[in-house]
């Protein structure tokens, strides 16, 4: 849990981080953008790849590995001396993301017993994401003020030493499967997600009223769809299509990145509002999420017990209209609920995925809403304007997240009784 926190934690540093970096290694204004959206690119195209890797070779050898790349691609950043070798550099960072995220949720899964046990783990895992997010962004900004935009990098190698002596020394390896990688499987949804994640980051800067962006997007659609058909004919698929076709597990999978799209664009306009309209600094702006941080906390801790004596979807049904904490939590079970052990990496790659499409998709889709039905410029009246329209896009979103919830998760638990 502690190493997923770190992957968003980084995330949220570096936003606040950009600035100080900018003025001290020459980033142009497009060339900084990508200091962000290469980690998105490399991270969310390589997920799937990452999760069917520890069923082959052992969860714990691969979660060690991706923690290994990402605490060595961190130490490579915080030394950059240039522009370029930062953005190669969180290009690997993001492919360590990819292999260590779905790691992390495979190892709680065989860990941890079903039940009540398992959710809290679950729900410490899901809450790792809300809390470290804004936490990042008080802490980005304060160590960039006061030692440097590196402190915000060099920290993540303790974490990742102590990570893995924890690893070592406590962590059991588990079994492994004979099998072989789908290449194929795997080429078509690298790039097919590379594509969708670099179209959505495109779309967010330049618009979506150009080709490079409504064509990317194209050709991620058409990928992906090739590799469902060939992941239905295969014999070894990277991603067993009965994942999806699992009522409560698809319907996690589409509730999350409905409700991600909404929960990143409300961090993502909220931030510049606050700085650009009511004149916050970039750590009072930190500052003024941590009541919601707290809030999401809480929910989260008490899920386990209210997953316990109502269900997931009930539970999903009540809170994913109130917060990341309460929602996230189900959503993550339902994710993997009744998986098969050979398909515990495979279900944690897609919980993954489909956070990652949501969080990048999502906010691409609620920047264009905002600029196409607002004032343009950069007055405090046209950033309110596009904040208010992005908000109600976003709870357009959630209320679709609730909808998919009660026909894909809710209503079929209840037709079960």
């Amino acid at each position: 849990m502690l190493s997923y926190a770190m992957i968003v934690l980084d995330i949220s540093i570096v936003l606040t981080a950009l600035p100080r970096l900018q003025a001290d290694l020459g980033f142009s204004d497009a060339g900084l953008t990508w200091v962000s959206s290469i980690y998105t690119l490399f991270f969310g195209g390589f997920l799937l790849l990452g999760g069917k890797l520890g069923d082959l070779y052992g969860r714990r050898r691969i979660y060690m590995i991706g923690l290994s790349i990402f605490a060595l691609a961190s130490l490579a950043i915080g030394s950059a001396q240039s522009a370029g070798f930062i953005v190669a550099a969180r290009a690997v960072q993001g492919m360590g993301a990819a292999i260590l995220a779905p790691s992390t949720l495979s190892l709680l899964q065989v860990t941890f017993p079903a039940g009540e046990e398992r959710n809290r783990a679950v729900a410490w895992y899901a809450a790792a994401a809300g809390v470290s997010a804004s936490f990042g962004m008080v802490l980005g900004g304060v160590l960039a003020d006061m030692i440097s935009w590196r402190a915000g990098f060099f920290i993540n190698l303790p974490i990742s030493i102590g990570l893995l002596i924890v690893a070592l020394r406590y962590v059991k390896e588990t079994d492994r499967f004979a099998g072989k990688i789908d290449v194929l499987g795997a080429l078509l949804s690298t790039i097919g997600l590379g594509a969708l994640v670099f179209a959505s980051v495109h779309a967010a800067e330049q618009g979506w009223g150009n080709w490079g962006s409504i064509g990317v997007l194209a050709l991620g659609f058409v990928l992906l769809a090739a590799f469902l058909i060939h992941e239905a004919r295969v014999h070894e698929p990277l991603l067993p299509l009965r994942l999806l076709t699992h009522a409560e597990r698809g319907g996690a999978y589409g509730a999350r990145v409905l409700f991600l799209g909404a929960n990143v664009s409300f961090y993502f306009f909220l931030a510049q509002y606050m700085q650009e309209v009511l004149g916050l600094t970039a750590a009072e702006t930190g500052l003024a999420f941590f009541p919601a941080t707290f809030v999401n906390f809480i929910a989260a801790m008490n899920v386990p017990k209210m997953m316990a004596r109502f269900g997931r979807g009930p539970v999903l049904m009540v809170f994913v209209g109130f917060g990341q904490g309460a929602a996230m939590a189900p959503l993550t079970s339902s994710g993997i609920a009744g998986v098969e052990a050979e398909d515990v990496g495979a279900a944690s790659g897609t919980v993954n995925v489909a956070h990652q499409l949501g969080s990048s998709l999502g906010l691409a889709l609620l920047v264009a809403l905002a600029a196409l039905t607002s004032t343009t410029g950069a007055t405090r009246l046209a950033i309110a304007e596009r904040t208010a329209h992005a908000l109600q896009g976003g709870t357009l979103f959630v209320l679709a997240a609730l909808l998919v919830s009660w026909m894909f998760i809710l209503r079929p638990a209840s037709e079960k009784q």
